[in-house]
Formats: C-alpha cells, sequence, structure tokens
C-alpha cells in the first residue's frame, strides 16, 4: 500500500490522474446519450457558480495588482481559476463534479512547479472544501485542504491549510481575500 501511495503521490502521477480523473469524465460524456448541456443543466456541477466572475485578491504579502479570473470550461463542467499573485507566481486551479461517483475533484498547478491533487471535495451552501495529500520537502506525507467560501455575492475567502498529522491539526498556509472586479 505504501509503494501504491509513493507512485500516485509522484508528480508524473498526479498528472496523468488528473488526466485519468477528467479526461474519463469527458469520454463518458461524449459517448453517452445525454443533452450536449447536460452539467450546464445539472444542479450539482452549479454549486461553484458563486466564485465565477474576475477578482481582485487580496493576501498577506501580494501585490496590490493580484487577481483572480474564474470561469467555467468544457461545456460548463469545470471551473477553471487563472489567477496572478502580481509579483511572477501565476497559477491555474481545475475543480469538476463526476456525475459518476458524485465527487468534486480538483488541481492545482503554478509556474514554480508545485503540482497539487485533491481527491476528495464537496461543495455545498456556498462553501467548498477539497482535499488531497502531497510530500513535503523531507518526503513526508502532508494532507492539504482548500477552502472557497462566499462571503456574499462580491467577496469570497480562499483558505489553504496543510496537516503533518494526518488532519489532526491544522496551519494556515493561505488565506485570500477575493473582490469583485470591475473588468
Amino acid at each position: 500500500m505504501n509503494k501504491l501511495f509513493r507512485i500516485l503521490n509522484s508528480g508524473a502521477s498526479k498528472s496523468i490522474l488528473f488526466a485519468v480523473l477528467f479526461g474519463s469524465a469527458s469520454a463518458t460524456n461524449a459517448f453517452a446519450a445525454s443533452a450536449a448541456d447536460s452539467c450546464g443543466s445539472n444542479s450539482a456541477n452549479r454549486q461553484l457558480d458563486y466564485w465565477l466572475g474576475n477578482w481582485n485578491l487580496g493576501a498577506e504579502g501580494s501585490s496590490g495588482n493580484a487577481h483572480s479570473s474564474v470561469t467555467l470550461s468544457l461545456d460548463k463542467c469545470l471551473v477553471v481559476e487563472n489567477w496572478d499573485g502580481g509579483r511572477g507566481h501565476r497559477g491555474q486551479n481545475v475543480f469538476g463534479y463526476s456525475a459518476d461517483d458524485k465527487s468534486w475533484y480538483g488541481m492545482f498547478a503554478d509556474n514554480e512547479g508545485r503540482v497539487h491533487v485533491f481527491t476528495y471535495g464537496k461543495v455545498a451552501d456556498g462553501t467548498a472544501e477539497f482535499e488531497g495529500t502531497s510530500r513535503g520537502s523531507n518526503g513526508e506525507n502532508i494532507l492539504n485542504r482548500v477552502t472557497v467560501m462566499r462571503l456574499n455575492s462580491n467577496q469570497v475567502e480562499q483558505r489553504w491549510e496543510k496537516s503533518n498529522d494526518n488532519g489532526a491539526t491544522w496551519n494556515v498556509v493561505f488565506r485570500g481575500e477575493y473582490s469583485r472586479a470591475n473588468r
């Protein structure tokens, strides 16, 4: 089991796992006899719509021009965030709902070579929470949790926490305040 975890947690395997997770959903939809707009009309897929739009991003250490754009992709089946921390640090977060197992999945990637796959997610009542494991700099297992919470129609908070003790305690490593931008 530990060997399987190491394989699944490797960088290349994360990319393959992400492609399989989201690729299988696309392949299933391509061959299914369902309406072309099934994600657009499925209320479960629409649970993150509160986050759609252009945002000014305030976070500790960010510059005044940090921003984020959250859009839909693949016939409204994926929620995609493209963000720029304003100091050269950029990334993309992708979240999707699987109608097959009624679960949310996600992936974080940045221009500094970090990739995190979130294999567990739940979204309800304006709060989304995703969890996944990664390796620390010394090879230790780290549990990551990202929460995207609607504060009101023009404000969202994203919080990233890490746990070195399998979720017994958590440390906040990022807290971003999103304010709707007029772009």
